[in-house]
């Protein structure tokens, strides 16, 4: 008689549904996985100094022609910190139709495309995917228009709000008539210069209002798109743009920047700050691509932010602030300086720099942007004697907070151009030494001598 398991039907019932058990609690797994896999690439984008920074770039039109429209194009920078610096800007997108630009105000296309099916009047570019650059300052005034004309250079929005805008003027043709028939742009790529922006899709938005020059009647664009880029610094580099070094009075050690802070695969083509071909003539020519020529360092990085601690005062204390350019081949403009520390809520006095505060969150002040004055130090020139910019900063102490032990002192965040630099590690920083609390005893306890040896005598 053979002998057979048999399993009764309700450890059956049992098993499935520790299957599907076990099957559910997989999915969740992955979900998760996936979930933290996205929310991870989205947080490159993400600058938790400055959560609501982008750029914007608005389509209005203003007026319809016999076989398309006329659009005033304009590019907000809404980011505190984040310029475009020279050689500006670069913006392309595609086509969803058979479109071309007959003309332009303010800007040029790159190339102009095959338009040989054109009889008579030639379109400005053929292009399905045209890129578009701004025009440089001193041309032409019937080739202006209000906020164009920069060489693309956009400053950013808590240094200068009146010049963080560009704009130009773009006349389509075989497009749509009416708010039916046009069809979007899509594909929008941004450079600013290099790298690092993504934007998204065109979206219909409500009209812009304009106001006439006497400020008495409003006008209305007859439709209205946005395109929000934003930046990510992972897109733009894969390593930092800078590094930051520290040193204070109460100690000797100088904290230096950690080698390859930047990467080395600059490390072949530097030259050395004393050698002859740092003296050559065209040394400092920027090429087409901005590749750069660094001085020979550890660190390899073209910009270094020194922080010194430099005097203790009884009720203040002050800093002092180097930034470096070690690239013989670019003059940093309009650059600024964003430190993130916890006594920056109590800034007395800034020397040599202008100084803003950064409130991302209401509840919390301790983020600051340091940049040049204008027509005295807002130009970082390139690597040599001259390539360096420094101030000072006076700040008042807070008695329940300040303290120069474990590194209290140096900041805990530095930004160049809106991009985060690499700082030493935590435990390098200069410490207070072994002996101060022995000395400020001592200093306490030698004017009670004398006291006592007075009235011994």
């Amino acid at each position: 008689m053979e002998c057979q398991i048999c399993i009764p039907l309700n450890q059956k019932h049992i098993l499935k549904a520790r299957n599907l058990q076990c099957r559910g609690e997989l999915k969740l797994i992955l979900y998760a996985a996936l979930a933290v896999l996205m929310l991870s690439c989205y947080a490159e984008a993400y600058d938790p100094l400055d959560p609501n920074g982008n750029i914007t770039i608005k389509w209005d039109i203003v007026s319809w022609t016999p076989d398309g429209y006329v659009a005033v194009v304009t590019m907000n920078n809404f980011q505190m910190y984040r310029h475009i610096m020279t050689p500006g800007w670069t913006l392309s997108w595609m086509w969803s139709k058979k479109e071309v630009i007959w003309s332009m105000v303010g800007a040029q296309t790159t190339e102009q495309g095959d338009c040989s099916k054109f009889k008579g009047n030639v379109p400005h570019c053929c292009k399905k995917t045209p890129t578009v650059v701004d025009l440089l300052p001193g041309v032409p005034y019937n080739q202006q228009i209000a906020n164009c004309c920069k060489g693309g250079v956009v400053a950013a929005w808590g240094q200068d709000p009146t010049a963080a805008v560009s704009a130009f003027q773009v006349s389509v043709g075989l497009a749509g008539t009416s708010n039916k028939t046009v069809k979007l742009p899509r594909n929008f790529s941004l450079l600013g210069p290099g790298p690092g922006y993504t934007c998204g899709p065109a979206k219909i938005v409500p009209s812009t209002v304009f106001l006439t020059p006497d400020l008495r009647r409003k006008t209305q664009a007859l439709m209205t798109w946005n395109v929000t880029c934003t930046y990510s610094q992972f897109l733009a580099s894969k390593h930092p743009a800078c590094c930051v070094s520290f040193s204070s009075f109460y100690n000797e050690t100088i904290v230096p920047c950690a080698s390859c802070s930047c990467g080395c695969h600059n490390k072949g083509s530097c030259i050395r700050s004393n050698s002859k071909k740092s003296q050559l003539e065209g040394i400092n020519t920027p090429t087409k691509d901005n590749t750069p020529l660094l001085q020979c360092t550890h660190h390899m990085c073209p910009i270094r932010v020194h922080w010194h601690v430099k005097i203790n005062y009884k009720e203040y204390w002050r800093a002092k602030i180097s930034v470096t350019n070690f690239n013989y081949r670019l003059n940093y403009t309009q650059w600024t300086l964003v430190v993130q520390h916890p006594n920056l809520n109590n800034v007395t006095q800034v020397f040599s720099f202008d100084y803003k505060p950064i409130v991302p969150y209401q509840s919390v002040n301790d983020t600051g942007m340091f940049y040049g004055t204008k027509f005295y130090n807002d130009l970082l020139m390139e690597a040599g004697p001259d390539g360096n910019v420094q101030s000072e900063v006076l700040l008042r102490k807070d008695e329940n907070t300040f303290t120069f032990k474990q590194g209290w002192a140096f900041p805990r965040k530095v930004y160049f151009n809106g991009d985060e630099c690499k700082l030493p590690p935590p435990d390098a920083y200069p410490s207070l030494p072994n002996s101060a609390t022995m000395i400020s005893v001592a200093y306490l306890l030698v004017p009670a001598t004398f006291a006592l040896l007075l009235l011994l005598n």
